[in-house]
């Protein structure tokens, strides 16, 4: 069953401010960070013993976006997720222990 979470990366996140001038743009690796935690904590998960298996990175996310994270947990223990803008995949990828 897909879960959905909403994310919000606020215009004053100090990645802004390098990433990039005059046209920021949220550094994947924020993004990244930011789905991965709000899923674990959505889905009380110990991310001690998860590895990232991939992940794509779509189109750009500027600050601000009005993002959503949809995961599911899969029977084999991975779990996959996008990160939504309105119904544009941003990114997607999977995870897992």
């Amino acid at each position: 069953m897909t879960q959905q979470i909403p994310l919000h990366i606020p215009h004053d996140h100090p990645a802004f401010a390098g990433h990039f001038p005059g046209l920021p743009i949220t550094p994947g690796v924020v993004l990244l960070d930011e789905a991965i935690h709000a899923i674990a904590r959505h889905a009380r998960l110990d991310l001690q013993s998860y590895k990232i298996n991939s992940v794509k990175f779509l189109k750009p996310v500027g600050p601000g976006a009005g993002l959503t994270v949809e995961y599911e947990m899969r029977a084999n223990g991975n779990v996959h997720f996008d990160v939504k803008e309105n119904q544009h995949t941003m990114a997607t990828g999977v995870f897992s222990a």
